[in-house]
């Protein structure tokens, strides 16, 4: 792949509700950009996106991947997302490496959870957007309605910028609202079909949407004047980079039909990283820093996501947000206070790595085996440090206990659970005083068992996951009061001693309160600390459940 400047780069998220074609859309780009030779298949578990035996295995996308295509002299970088909501995390480094979204609704269902939470992520990234509807040749298909659905949801700024010429099984093809012309087929061969019924309805709403968001056009839309085409396309592109517009595209990614349409929106309309403008930052103080997308500015990468292998090691996803990033240099991990080399750069395209000198300023790219560097962490110049913005994982909020299953697994247990929360910040790890398990938090519950069938594979770990323990307290609920005499005599020096104790309830949450009220150093003071250390033994396991005793006073 040649290199590109950053104006002629296209990153671009793919979001949306699980299921709704994503990874078959981008295999479609794919294929007609001429990225490579073969259309994979979900169902044969061939595709460039899901190469893991984990989404092979489930048919799912649970992974974020990158893919790379050129369309007319562009480099369009599509990062492919999950659509389930157990893999959110992954979604989240996809909008925070990304500078547009295209968020994916099915022709059939229409709006649906995941639509909203794709927008929701997007609104969160500040990201433009495009809507692709999908699957218009499947039976029951209503692209009006799937518009209609997507106005009442997101506004009507949300505008048909294409229609479907037939549908179901008659879909052929896509009519353009500003080029006026019909794309048939794969190919998208331009055609002068006449255009179906309620084109113009469409066409005057794209129109009056566009020229509202610039004061010029406006006058002369009011003023009865023809708009031309290339007015409309540079108006398009403005209302587009800046949120105001959002494109509807339709098609078939299971046929392969309009995807050449699309991918030329994304590139005529689509935002380059020069386009997003200044990115906030802090330097080593905290002050604030404002970072423009200039290959010749100070370095700034950020390292969005890792995937960590045994045998491969470890690889760093990257996002060059200024400056340019070249092969075998030094940078400075500003997070870590720590020096990484750079060795070798690599454009991804799902897991074949193609190697590349240098990363300009917007690209996005992968480096091997950085020793200190984490997910979310930024690189820089050791002589200008600066630290990007954190990625804001969703909370783990779904809990199981971990045990191992054998001896062996006990001793790799460790490594293996720090290597899948490197590798997924969303996945948390801790230990349970209380209890005595080792936690491991996620998304769902599909998310920790792929989380554990991905130690067994990489790591050889096998684990067993289940609920975890309830960490019970007791408490006492009145004043008690009690007095005990030791006595014993064995031959040469007795024993004796005499204990007066008193146990009184607390406020929940004030923990344990030891009092000392001995008077007139009846008891020597250096034996009180034995005394106190005696309590704190007897309050680590209670009379009724043996749980651990809190809240009280003695």
């Amino acid at each position: 792949m040649k290199e590109y400047q950053t104006e002629r780069i296209r990153n671009v998220v793919l979001l949306g509700h699980g299921g709704t074609g994503k990874t078959t859309l981008s295999e479609a780009a794919l294929f007609d950009s001429g990225a490579i030779n073969r259309l994979g298949r979900v169902d044969d578990g061939n595709t460039t996106s899901d190469y893991d035996p984990d989404e092979i295995k489930r048919q799912i996308s649970i992974s974020l991947s990158l893919l790379p295509c050129e369309w007319s002299d562009h480099k369009i970088n599509l990062i492919d997302t999950p659509g389930y909501a157990d893999f959110q995390g992954e979604v989240k480094e996809g909008v925070r490496a990304a500078d547009a979204a295209l968020i994916v609704v099915d022709a059939v269902s229409g709006v649906e959870v995941g639509t909203d939470l794709a927008w929701r992520y997007a609104d969160e990234g500040g990201l433009p957007r495009f809507i692709f509807i999908n699957r218009i040749d499947r039976e029951n298909a209503d692209f009006a309605n799937a518009v209609q659905q997507v106005q009442a949801r997101f506004g009507k700024r949300c505008i048909p910028l294409q229609v479907p010429l037939g549908a179901q099984d008659a879909f052929q093809g896509v009519v353009d609202l500003v080029e006026q012309r019909a794309y048939l087929g794969e190919k998208a061969e331009p055609s002068a079909i006449t255009e179906p019924a309620g084109v113009g309805g469409y066409r005057e709403q794209l129109i009056e949407t566009v020229a509202e968001t610039d004061d010029t056009l406006l006058s002369k839309y009011l003023e009865g004047e023809e708009l031309s085409a290339d007015e409309l396309r540079a108006a398009l592109r403005a209302g587009v980079c800046s949120g105001s517009v959002v494109p509807i595209l339709t098609g078939s990614a299971g046929k392969n039909v309009a995807v050449p349409r699309l991918l030329e929106a994304l590139v005529q309309y689509g935002p380059s990283p020069a386009d997003r403008g200044e990115i906030a930052a802090q330097d080593c103080g905290g002050g604030e820093l404002a970072l423009k997308p200039d290959p010749a500015g100070p370095l700034a990468v950020l390292a969005f996501k890792t995937s960590a292998d045994p045998y491969v090691g470890k690889l760093t996803y990257l996002r060059v947000v200024s400056g340019t990033l070249s092969g075998d240099s030094h940078v400075w991990n500003a997070n870590r206070k720590e020096q990484e080399r750079v060795a070798q750069l690599f454009c991804l395209r799902g897991k074949t790595q193609e190697q590349t000198p240098k990363l300009v300023a917007g690209d996005i790219g992968a480096v091997g085996k950085l020793a200190e560097t984490l997910t979310g962490d930024t690189l820089c110049d050791r002589a200008h440090p600066v630290v990007l913005p954190p990625i804001g994982w969703p909370i783990a909020s779904y809990r199981l206990a971990v045990y191992p299953k054998t001896k062996a697994d006990l001793d790799k247990l460790g490594h293996a659970l720090a290597r899948s929360t490197e590798e997924d910040p969303s996945l948390h790890v801790q230990r349970d005083t209380d209890t005595n398990e080792t936690i491991l938090s996620g998304l769902g519950e599909s998310h920790i068992d792929v989380a554990a069938e991905r130690m067994k594979r990489k790591y050889g770990v096998e684990v067993e996951l289940v609920t975890p323990r309830v960490p019970y307290k007791e408490t006492v609920t009145a004043k008690r009061e009690s007095d005990y005499i030791h006595k014993k005599q064995t031959g040469g020096h007795g024993q004796y001693a005499r204990v007066a104790i008193a146990i009184e309830p607390l406020p929940r949450g004030s923990g344990f309160e030891f009092v000392n009220k001995i008077v007139g150093g009846s008891v020597p003071k250096q034996y009180i600390p034995a005394v106190e250390k005696g309590v704190h033994e007897a309050l680590i396991e209670g009379v009724i459940a043996h749980y651990p005793l809190v809240d009280l006073r003695v």
